[in-house]
């Protein structure tokens, strides 16, 4: 049985909107294979809003719905980013116990 600590944060919610984790000591298994894969995509697609939101903002008047939709999609791109830093964050230090 995995360890409580060893447990894989996945990149997406559970119900309710609560944390969804991976019981598994295969790190190449289907799940994690697809938790990975997941995680690219989020990342990518946040890389590509960067850029979206550099060139909205750059506009000269850029509309206040403009503004508004760009800050509802940043919001959840970053809470994607977070829950995949929180989920290599803890694999890594499962790894290494004697990491900080």
């Amino acid at each position: 049985m995995t360890a409580w600590n060893e447990l894989r944060l996945l990149p997406w919610p559970g119900w309710d909107d609560k944390p969804c984790y991976l019981s598994t000591d295969d790190r190449t298994g289907h799940m994690s294979r697809l938790a990975d894969s997941i995680e690219s995509v989020q990342l990518g697609m946040a890389a590509e809003l960067l850029d979206q939101a550099s060139e909205t903002l750059s506009d000269e008047d850029p509309t206040p719905e403009d503004v508004c939709l760009l800050a509802h999609k940043l919001t959840g791109s970053l809470r994607d980013a977070l829950r995949v830093a929180i989920s290599r964050g803890h694999l890594l230090a499962a790894r290494d116990p004697h990491r900080s």
